[in-house]
């Protein structure tokens, strides 16, 4: 069996990824707030709560759900050599004299682990490190009060990574504040036994190119669509698309799908999702501005492209359907729509075909999806939304059973 297997977006979910919010929440400060990409302080002890009840119903369906910082203990607890990359790419950031690092290095590794995996996620503060002041300009330069910064962003697990087919694409985040991230859930796919040699079909490590989890879909068992997005850059989209078609990944067509390069509208997992087996979720006031590109091998490790006459058609002839269903979240009103979106309302994350999880603030698109046929499981998001994703952005799928379309 497989280590990881996902062939669809709607396949029963038996096994995710998740990182419950912590401490790294509550460093966040009204100046911070542009460069994490949140739009307001959240209330970490509530947004804990909001998640907890999202980790509940994932496993009242039947799904396993794994934490990030239990899979990392498990590796460091076992590797010492993972446990030095750990710390490394932490120093990566810290803008000091080597002096400094050196000295941080020897403190980060004395730590327990359990404290150093919350240090790497939480960020390291000057306050917590007295010791490595060793240089004067340790007490006289400029400062920043941490040597490296909290990584608050690390709870939308959709975007550091996307598992494709029995591998994993490990994104590169067009952000720098979110890269330790990305690099943090390659440390944990290299070295954790559920995961380790398992087929990597894009690494955040050797490539430079922006590709994030958010924009990618995996349709079926033989197509992956990917958004040209605010994050997600053309160069990586043909990059994973050659990885996908010229290997034996299974994929033979990648739908690159265009939509507006705006901050509302980051990932394409944002405006866009799939329900059941010939529906799909989306927030309609982007309709006239999609744009589709199939693309598929050309032998030789080349690519061809072929212009689609709309989403709806492409999608239609990808899954070999005579059509499929556009259901408009926010019903006929753009204002709903608007307000609905901006809080994840197009954002769903589906454990079984038909059957998805959403926020319960969004009741007019909830309402829509029901009079659809699909059934919801709503969730308190209140706290949670403020970081600008929905249950689909904080989760990463590792297993689902297969479908046949």
């Amino acid at each position: 069996m497989d280590k990881l297997s996902i062939n669809s977006e709607i396949g029963k979910l038996n096994k995710i990824l998740l990182h419950r919010p912590g401490f790294e929440l509550d460093r966040i400060t009204p100046e911070d707030l542009k460069e994490v990409l949140f739009d307001d302080i959240p209330w970490m002890s509530r947004m804990r709560k909001e998640h907890d009840g999202f980790a509940k119903v994932l496993k009242e369906t039947g799904t396993e759900v794994l934490f990030v910082t239990d899979c990392l203990l498990e590796v460091i607890n076992n590797n010492e050599q993972a446990k030095k990359e750990l710390v490394e790419l932490a120093l990566e950031e810290v803008q000091y004299d080597n002096i400094t690092i050196n000295g941080l290095r020897e403190f980060l590794l004395s730590l327990d682990n359990k404290e150093l995996i919350r240090c790497i996620i939480a960020g390291l503060s000057e306050s917590e490190v007295k010791s490595s002041r060793v240089t004067l300009s340790d007490y006289m330069q400029d400062k920043y009060p941490y040597y490296f910064k909290p990584i608050p962003n690390l709870y939308f697990m959709r975007d550091v990574g996307v598992v494709i087919k029995n591998g994993v694409a490990l994104s590169r985040m067009k952000t720098p504040i979110r890269r330790r991230e990305s690099l943090i859930v390659r440390l944990i796919y290299k070295y954790h036994p559920d995961f380790s040699g398992v087929p990597v079909y894009f690494d955040n490590k050797e490539e430079k190119m922006s590709l994030e989890g958010g924009d990618v879909l995996i349709l079926s068992k033989e197509c992956v669509l990917i958004g040209f997005s605010e994050r997600t850059s053309l160069e990586g989209i043909d990059k994973l698309a050659s990885n996908l078609l010229n290997s034996n990944s299974g994929v033979k067509k990648v739908l690159a799908v265009k939509i507006p390069h705006e901050r509302a509208f980051m990932h394409l997992d944002t405006v866009f999702t799939m329900v059941d087996y010939d529906k799909f979720v989306i927030f309609p006031n982007i309709l006239n501005d999609i744009e589709v590109i199939t693309i598929t091998s050309g032998g030789k490790s080349t690519l061809k492209y072929e212009a689609e006459e709309n989403l709806k058609t492409a999608l239609a002839k990808a899954l070999n359907l005579p059509s499929v269903k556009l259901i408009k979240s926010g019903g006929s009103s753009s204002v709903i729509s608007a307000r609905e979106q901006w809080n994840d309302s197009t954002n769903t994350l589906a454990i079984s075909p038909g059957v998805v999880i959403t926020y319960n603030r969004n009741e007019i698109s909830n309402e829509i999806l029901d009079r659809n046929g699909i059934k919801v499981l709503s969730i308190e998001g209140s706290e949670l939304v403020r970081g600008r994703g929905g249950p689909r952005c904080m989760s990463m799928p590792l297993v689902r059973e297969d479908i046949d379309f």
